[in-house]
């Protein structure tokens, strides 16, 4: 049963909550009981925790039956594969100085994996590893991964780091549980059908350190019943920190798991607060000895705010790969047109802008008199230019303008836009390329939409600087300036799908994509700085920035699988539009960030600068970017000559 309704996460794997369970022989009742209880799914162990292999009886020839929870029959398969998370035995230790054990434990591991492999189980849940040295642990692991099909891995490790600001903290002795898994998933290269199960514990670390972990594979997170306190009329409840962490869980998509046993002695009924609980629902609802904790949890996840508008529009580009478009080789669609001008708030503050530099431009004593010349080099389909003509009307100032756009296609839908709303007194359409048009006169202002989500990354400057010698010596260029910004991110699932493609070229190109299940690890720098009208006469568009960036101490180290980058552009005087967190402009949907992957992560600690350095290449037919890592490791040059990922001219 989802713990309840939230508009536009209808989807969300969040909205289903497990329970973990003590081992059955009768998995039937152990399944109808929970589901009954109101949970989604169990996690139960597939095998008899009493069970080693070494005590098997070496009489049986091979025959003796393997001590599992039930045939395959007894539940059918949609029940297996929609219901049940296998538990991976939780005394199994392949590091283990005991040879007995450790090969024990290999065999265990293995039967059980097969087992479950056979049920069509879609995750298992793998034991924590018993110390800081996990080695084979991880290599019998990762010999399995190599022949799974679909089913997940889901490494259980507690969420853990000792405070290093403590007073009298032994460095030799802090703990910090995202190393051990750090150390898990390398042995396993990173592989993508490894996740983790987040233990939550009673306390819980800084909110920089719980950051790092939404940049990784975290799957479920279970929450033991001991983590809750008691309210005042005696339900459960969990302290603001968890409550906190418990909405990010539910905005991650990653599912909430109960364990332990009832510490709450509750009177009859359920917490009023909660709508989950349905007239038609049977009485087993109110017996599940964990139902007020499950009851709990639905209550947080009914009371998030529904997703705005704006994120709903963009659930399906979460974390999803686009290569950035190539306005200058490619002729855009009507499709991707009509996207971009369904964005609002952009052409508001184009208007803004350009309404700004009409009264700039012309005063109020000239209004009736002086016609102002505006270029709109980029036309498209015409939304600049009605943004130009509504900040005409609205400043009283008379407008000439010549729309340019080297589209073909785009130039039909602008002549029949001109015609349709009367303005052929206005607006002259021009069918050229920017760059190799010949302007009857000179521009006041010249108004252009060329910028990509780092800004230059879509060629404006090359094409402003082509279209700047028909602005006058003191005209206005809307935008007039803008800069990019990078960060460094985690992001697990990025990294996973560009390896998936098991080439270089994927590794060196730079992707668009809505940033998501990502952590930031620090506050974003300025990179590229372009200004427009340029008024040096030998300007270049190449340009190189080394970066310096700091972990603060409190999150612990990090992996770093590449950099996010950002823009944020000054159309005119105190009128901007970006996409720079800190600065970005409220419900602007036509960029995502760009993201720089790294072919080998990085893993940061903390109060070691990360160096990273930039590149932007301009040759005869394209421009292109190049990046690296110089410390604490130094990574390859990436893109070298633009040889996988360039922008064509």
């Amino acid at each position: 049963m989802p713990l309840g309704e939230r508009t536009g996460d209808e989807k969300s794997e969040s909205r289903y909550c497990g329970v973990e369970t003590e081992f059955s022989d009768d998995m039937p009742r152990l399944l109808s009981s929970n589901l009954h209880g109101g949970f989604d799914f169990v996690v139960a162990p597939l095998m008899d925790p009493t069970y080693r292999p070494s005590l098997m009886d070496d009489g049986s020839n091979g025959a003796g039956l393997l001590p599992f929870a039930g045939s395959d029959l007894v539940l059918s398969p949609s029940q297996w594969s929609g219901h049940v998370v296998g538990k991976i035995s939780s005394w199994i230790d392949l590091d283990s100085e005991d040879e007995v054990l450790r090969t024990d434990s290999e065999i265990t591991l293995k039967q059980e994996i097969s087992w479950a492999s056979h049920l069509s189980l879609q995750a298992c849940l793998l034991p924590s590893p018993k110390g800081p040295s996990c080695a084979n642990y991880a290599r019998c692991v990762n010999e399995i991964l190599q022949n799974l099909t679909s089913m997940q891995l889901w490494l259980r490790i507690p969420l853990e780091k000792s405070d290093s600001d403590a007073g009298g903290a032994n460095p030799d002795h802090m703990i910090d549980s995202w190393d051990l898994w750090n150390s898990f998933r390398l042995l396993c290269e990173h592989h993508s059908q490894l996740s983790v199960a987040l233990d939550v514990l009673p306390s819980l670390p800084s909110a920089n350190s719980l950051g790092r972990w939404f940049g990784e594979s975290v799957k479920a997170a279970i929450i033991s019943s001991n983590s809750f306190l008691t309210n005042a009329r005696g339900y459960p409840c969990l302290s603001k920190r968890h409550q906190n962490l418990m909405a990010a869980f539910f905005n991650h998509s990653i599912q909430i798991v109960i364990s332990g046993e009832q510490l709450h002695s509750l009177p009859p009924g359920n917490l009023d607060t909660t709508a989950n609980n349905s007239d038609n629902h049977n009485e087993g609802l109110h017996l599940h000895p964990l139902r007020s904790y499950l009851d709990y949890v639905a209550y947080l996840y009914q009371r998030m705010d529904p997703l705005p508008e704006q994120e709903r529009f963009e659930l399906g580009y979460r974390d999803y790969l686009q290569s950035p478009l190539q306005p200058l080789m490619d002729n855009l669609e009507a499709q991707t047109y009509e996207t971009f001008e369904k964005d609002t708030v952009k052409y508001i503050q184009y208007q803004r802008a350009i309404s700004k530099a009409l009264l700039d431009r012309v005063s109020d004593e000239k209004a009736s008199a002086l016609t102002t010349v505006l270029m709109v080099v980029g036309a498209g389909r015409g939304p600049l230019v009605r943004a130009a003509l509504q900040a005409a009307e609205e400043t009283g100032r008379k407008l000439r303008v010549y729309a340019v756009e080297k589209n073909p296609n785009a130039i039909i839908t602008l002549h029949s836009l001109v015609k349709l709303e009367g303005w052929e007194k206005e607006v002259i359409i021009v069918s050229c390329d920017m760059r190799c048009w010949d302007a009857p006169e000179k521009a006041d202002v010249l108004v252009s939409e060329l910028l990509g989500s780092f800004g230059d990354n879509e060629l404006s400057p090359e094409c402003l600087d082509g279209a700047q010698r028909f602005l006058k010596p003191d005209g206005i260029s809307i935008p007039s300036s803008y800069t990019s910004f990078i960060q460094p991110i985690t992001a697990s699932k990025l990294y996973n799908d560009v390896k998936s493609h098991k080439d270089l070229l994927h590794f060196e190109t730079a992707y668009v994509v809505k940033l998501h299940r990502v952590a930031r690890l620090a506050s974003t720098q300025p990179v590229f700085t372009f200004a427009h009208p340029e008024s040096s006469t030998k300007r270049k568009n190449d340009r190189y920035k080394k970066l310096e960036f700091e972990i603060p101490c409190n999150t612990g180290s990090a992996m770093v699988h590449g950099f996010a980058g950002y823009f944020d552009a000054t159309l005119y005087k105190d009128v901007h539009l970006g996409i720079e967190p800190s600065t970005a402009t409220s419900n602007m949907f036509s960029w995502f960030p760009i993201f720089f992957p790294l072919r080998t992560p990085v893993c940061v600690q903390p109060g070691i600068p990360l160096t990273v350095h930039l590149w932007r290449c301009c040759g005869s037919t394209k421009v292109w970017y190049e990046w690296c890592v110089s410390s604490p490791v130094s990574t390859p040059v990436q893109n070298p000559n633009g040889r996988s990922y360039w922008v064509g001219l």
